[in-house]
């Protein structure tokens, strides 16, 4: 019996990671740009498909970290240095981009 849970649990696994790596599509990039704790382009929502590789890139102009909240993705972000968070976007759902030590919300990932 554990041995068919265990059977059942790993094909619905591998079936969910097949789909995200089925997307073919372009990868999505965003830039975004920190000066005087203004974000630009202001924040707003980013929607991208599932499985759709994103790249992010951040210039700021005072050190920081931006996270990506729900992929556990972030990146050291030095001043006048493009920091780079690279990731596939493989669950649905609205995640905060930000940073932690100013707090600036820098935009919101809508993976559908």
């Amino acid at each position: 019996m554990v041995l068919l849970v265990c059977a059942v649990l790993s094909v619905t696994a591998c079936g969910a990671a097949s789909d995200a790596a089925t997307f073919s599509g372009p990868a999505k990039e965003i830039a975004v740009t920190i000066a005087n704790g203004t974000v630009t382009p202001p924040p707003a929502r980013v929607e991208v498909a599932k499985g759709q590789q994103v790249k992010i890139s951040v210039t700021s102009d005072v050190a920081d970290e931006a996270h990506v909240h729900g992929f556990d993705k972030s990146a050291s972000l030095q001043p006048g240095t493009v920091a780079t968070i690279e990731f596939v976007a493989d669950q649905d759902g609205l995640f905060e981009v930000e940073t932690h030590e100013s707090e600036l919300q820098l935009f919101q990932l809508v993976v559908q």
